[in-house]
């Protein structure tokens, strides 16, 4: 670990010692920079214990495996390995400190259940020392009537005891009560203390049918209570009812209703209790700007605006410590900013930035008890980030460790916000990035817009387009019209249902690089993944002129068959919202109208994705091999739809940049 010391007056840091970067800048070959861009974090996850003296630390080993280290902070002791995962299929999820020398991590898992590819978690226990293993969820006994997937969650670190006992959610199921009278007959997700040594369970929230989720204090008391409605046929109808307790009373009482349609919530929804206020903290969408409120759990229920922007909708709160305490919020407008309520953490985040002005991107992630000892990350669009440790009384800010160490060195691409009209003359907000040492004139391009397609893209550090920048690609992705983030009537009825809209959007991304004079129209292609591999196959319905190679990862073929997929578990009303109706289905599902593709199309896809079947993706090539277009489909065995492995994601890069190369003529 090195350490960097800072003369510092009150909180603020007024120098910084920074990483020597001296050494010979890199230039990378195609196969080295698939390698290097594809490889994943080296630091998957830090925690820091309670008493701030021992780092837990989650780092990726070859493929797809990952294993739980564990370092001193004052340097007495190197990184201890105690816990691995293959990722085939079990895969460490994260870690938490139970006490000062217990940890509990979850793992997960993706199998088939009954047939059907479904994502399986469980919870366990171990020594800071790599002693002491022991399964946490609790075990099903044979009589047991169905098979929990879901082992639970920790919603409460203190375990209200601090004695190293932690509040867990729990799915409990009924038993065959055949010939027995001990059978149990509870039903519905309930929460337990759990002592994480003796494994000694104590039920101290019975299960509630429909329960999805509860929110505690912080000090072991559940505070909040969150049930979906569902109708007769146990399909759910996007409501939640919530529930609360007042401090004196293990009476629950309405909060309120929240009813979740298109993506898009409407109501107030509970984040996270603050005992000492007595108050719980939620996001809600009023007159159309999400900003943050605070409701009195005291039985007045008053409700009180905290913190929003007319520019912006709130996303994010900013939380801190074992107790999640709200400290302040974050939004994105060209590049993501935080409020923060503390005082004294203010001054802190003010200080930080100033020592880590290359960085900008900060933020606190774990924090002992006292909060006197914290992690922090920071990075930028040109820095994949650092993780450090900061000692608050002793001011020391230590570098744990960078996040991309293969990157060291090599020139990576600066991210710049830009705006371009769209054909109806709205203005769409993208980010642009060049290759290094460009003159940003004539090049290669790629549109890249993003996934959800509820989301956005933001400025910072990108392994997908940097690559494509080293490569001498210039790469634009679009916040195209049905993206989240930017209110409500940005959103419009979704990129689904307003497909034609957000595939005009992406495609005059690509038309604005050409008017620019930044591409070079006869290179120019398209990359996504998820919606945006849809929106890149969709690209040549609309437009099959525009872009000249087309790269789709594990993207939507046929929005009627993933339709058709997801019915019996929400409403016809709830689903209609989403992918609308039959002409949508029609005329917006690429699998359907190959006929007038003209780019040859690359695609990629795990065959275990639980977002996108792998069967869209069979038919969609198979659709275009049985019209006689160029199509070549990659399946990875085992993967998922983040297809989380650094070989294979270097070999999809590195088959990418083949393909782009070939199509474009480079």
């Amino acid at each position: 670990m090195r350490r960097y010391h800072a003369a510092i007056i009150g909180v603020a840091l007024t120098a910084f010692g920074s990483v020597n970067l001296s050494a010979q800048t890199k230039t990378l070959d195609g196969a080295e920079a698939a390698k290097a861009f594809g490889a994943r974090d080296s630091v998957l996850d830090v925690s820091i214990s309670p008493d701030g003296k021992t780092l837990a630390i989650i780092q990726p080993t070859e493929g797809r495996g990952s294993v739980v280290s564990i370092m001193k902070v004052d340097g007495s002791s190197d990184f201890k390995p105690i816990l691995s995962s293959s990722g085939m299929p079990d895969r460490l999820a994260g870690c938490g400190w139970a006490s000062a020398t217990r940890l509990v991590c979850n793992i997960y898992m993706i199998g088939r259940v009954y047939g059907d590819l479904t994502g399986i978690s469980r919870m366990m226990a171990i020594d800071a020392d790599g002693s002491g293993a022991k399964e946490l969820t609790a075990r099903q006994s044979g009589e047991t009537l169905a098979f929990a997937l879901n082992g639970g969650r920790v919603i409460d670190w203190t375990g209200g005891k601090g004695d190293g006992s932690v509040l867990m959610t729990r799915v409990y199921l009924p038993e065959a009560t055949t010939g027995t009278i001990t059978a149990n007959t509870k039903e519905g997700l309930g929460v337990d203390r759990v002592d994480t040594r003796t494994l000694s369970r104590q039920m101290v929230e019975p299960p509630s049918a429909g329960a999805t989720d509860y929110i505690t204090d912080g000090r072991g008391q559940v505070r909040i209570m969150a049930i979906a409605k569902s109708n007769s046929l146990d399909q759910s109808t996007g409501t939640y009812i919530y529930r609360y307790r007042t401090k004196a009373s293990r009476d629950w009482r309405t909060l309120g209703t929240v009813t979740f349609t298109n993506y898009q919530a409407d109501g107030f929804v509970p984040e996270a209790v603050d005992p000492d206020l007595d108050v719980v903290y939620g996001l809600e969408n009023v007159n159309g700007r999400t900003g943050l409120y605070k409701i009195a759990l005291d039985g007045s229920l008053k409700k009180d605006l905290v913190f929003e922007r007319p520019d912006a909708p709130i996303d994010d709160l900013v939380q801190i410590g074992r107790q999640h305490r709200v400290v302040g919020v974050g939004w994105v407008t060209e590049k993501r900013t935080n409020a923060m309520f503390d005082p004294v953490l203010k001054s802190l985040a003010s200080a930080l930035a100033r020592a880590l002005p290359k960085t900008p991107r900060i933020s606190i992630v774990d924090a002992s008890a006292d909060e006197q000892q914290l992690i922090v990350f920071a990075a930028s669009d040109t820095d994949p980030g650092h993780f450090y440790f900061f000692d608050r009384p002793s001011k020391r800010l230590s570098e744990i460790m960078t996040v991309r160490p293969q990157l060291v060195n090599v020139p990576l691409a600066t991210v710049r916000a830009v705006r371009y009209p769209a054909a109806d003359g709205t203005m769409v907000p993208a980010y642009l990035t060049l290759p290094p040492s460009s003159d940003g004139k004539n090049l290669p391009a790629i549109v890249l817009p993003h996934g959800g397609p509820t989301a956005r893209d933001e400025w910072n550090f990108d392994w997908l387009p940097q690559f494509f920048a080293n490569r001498g690609f210039a790469v634009i992705q679009p916040n195209y019209r049905g993206s989240s983030g930017y209110g409500d009537a940005w959103f419009n009825k979704n990129g689904i249902r307003s497909w034609r809209t957000a595939i005009g959007d992406i495609d005059d991304a690509g038309r604005w690089l050409i008017n620019q004079g930044i591409a070079d129209p006869s290179k120019l292609a398209i990359v996504g993944w998820s919606y945006g591999g849809y929106a890149a196959l969709q690209s040549q319905v609309v437009d099959p002129t525009l872009f000249k190679a087309v790269v789709a990862i594990a993207p939507v073929a046929d929005w009627g068959r993933m339709k058709d997929e997801a019915e019996g578990g929400s409403t016809k009303a709830q689903l209609d919202a989403i992918f609308g109706d039959a002409i949508v289905a029609e005329k917006g599902s690429p699998a359907r109208n190959v006929a007038g593709f003209l780019a040859p199309v690359l695609m990629f896809q795990g065959d275990v994705d639980q977002n996108v079947p792998i069967t869209q993706g069979r038919l969609m090539a198979a659709r275009l091999k049985s019209a006689g277009k160029k199509v070549e489909f990659y399946e990875y065995k085992g993967l998922d739809h983040q297809l989380d492995d650094s070989q294979m994601r270097a070999d999809m890069l590195a088959k990418a940049d083949a393909f782009l190369r070939a199509a474009l003529n480079l």
